[in-house]
């Protein structure tokens, strides 16, 4: 069967044979479409069964939660006061790309994103030592 799992180079402990062999009747036996749509709904599962402690953690740790854009306007107000960014955002992050990447690292502390960042090359390489 040629899907999403199968190309996905995993640790021999993250599905065992049999494991697969169940996922793959259930997608045969019309429970899901495929191998993917198993392996979301089970990711969603997860995620759902431990949602209060995520929403705890996310709270805690004074994460934005969603999507959180920073512009040229925003970074130079920054840097007029003097102040340095301390972005924590669950979800994605995104700088312009008109931030130069001077003005990122004049005004970006440390960065921690889980879920993507969106910036250009200049500005990822300007922030490498801060982005965790």
């Amino acid at each position: 069967m040629n899907t999403a799992l199968s190309s996905v180079s995993t640790p021999k402990d993250f599905l065992s044979v049999l494991d697969l062999g169940h996922v793959d009747l259930m997608v045969r036996e019309g429970f899901y479409s495929n191998r993917t749509d198993f392996i979301r709904t089970a990711i969603r599962g997860q995620l759902g069964t431990h949602g209060d402690a995520l929403k705890q953690t996310v709270a805690r740790r004074s994460l934005v939660l969603g999507l959180q854009r920073y512009t040229r306007q925003d970074l130079e107000r920054l840097r007029a006061a003097g102040e340095q960014l301390h972005i924590q955002v669950l979800g994605l992050a995104t700088i312009d790309d008109d931030v130069p990447a001077q003005l990122a690292a004049q005004t970006i502390a440390s960065i921690v994103v889980l879920g993507a960042l969106r910036a250009s090359p200049k500005v990822k390489a300007a922030l490498a030592d801060r982005i965790r």
